[in-house]
């Protein structure tokens, strides 16, 4: 690795697509800031290595100590010697990256509605830039209709986001939520996203950015371990009253 080579980013080039940080298989960037492109670990560039420079779409990024006569191709260029000086391919077309959205209700629960929104916007931004990086995108939306649907999933909170099979959040935070209580007619929890010390109920756009590409990377800071699966009782609560108001002579208007 290389003590005297490393990218530096005109910033009043940049335009924050977040391409270089995708591009780098050798963690220079840091992920936490993507896609604002942050130089945190400058020693573990290679020598004479121009990947993320070739892709950069402003030609916003020079390196110290190059010596080379390589200009920045603003991203117009993207032939072999796009790839990193140490033979890391980022193309190969088997790197998957799969988020999966599993709720409990887009009609009627605020927080399943609002955490779509964000997500949306989110997978509208990170998209393009996992692509250019060689990455097949799939973006999912499971509607968790029936206890056994979600048993099928494993599902243990809703909204729930995964990447790759695995949920973003180390753990399962909940609180009271209204809506699906009305839906269900009987007290149901949903969950809340901790972030920068704080909880939230729809997460904010810059934490689900930063923990998608944490997990696209194999970065992500804790294992996720929840034990042998069962559906929670909270879910069951739920699934159960749900249920029991839609046979309702009421009309499914009690609660």
């Amino acid at each position: 690795m290389a003590k005297t080579w490393y990218p530096v980013v005109d910033y009043l080039k940049c335009t924050e697509c977040g391409t270089c940080i995708l591009k780098c298989p050798h963690g220079v960037y840091d992920t936490a800031k993507a896609p604002l492109p942050v130089v945190k670990t400058p020693e573990a560039c290679n020598d004479h290595c121009h990947g993320c420079g070739n892709r950069c779409p402003a030609g916003a990024i020079t390196y110290v100590g190059d010596d080379t006569g390589w200009t920045p191709t603003n991203g117009v260029k993207e032939t072999e010697s796009s790839c990193c000086s140490c033979g890391y391919n980022n193309d190969v077309t088997d790197k998957k990256a799969v988020v999966e959205y599993l709720y409990l209700d887009l009609q009627t629960c605020d927080r399943c509605i609002g955490t779509d929104n964000v997500l949306d916007e989110v997978m509208t931004i990170l998209t393009p830039s996992l692509k250019i990086a060689g990455y097949g995108v799939e973006y999912n939306k499971i509607e968790m209709e029936t206890l056994e649907l979600a048993e099928r999933y494993q599902f243990l909170s809703s909204p729930t986001i995964r990447v790759n099979g695995r949920d973003i959040c180390t753990s399962v935070k909940e609180n009271s939520c209204g809506c699906c209580s009305e839906i269900s007619g009987t007290d149901v929890d949903c969950r809340v996203f901790e972030y920068n010390g704080e909880a939230y109920e729809v997460p904010p756009k810059e934490m689900l950015a930063g923990a998608i590409l944490r997990a696209v990377f194999g970065q992500s800071e804790d294992e996720c371990s929840y034990g042998a699966y069962e559906l929670p009782d909270n879910l069951k609560t739920f699934f159960e009253g749900k249920k029991n108001k839609s046979e309702c002579s009421c009309g499914g208007n009690c609660r």
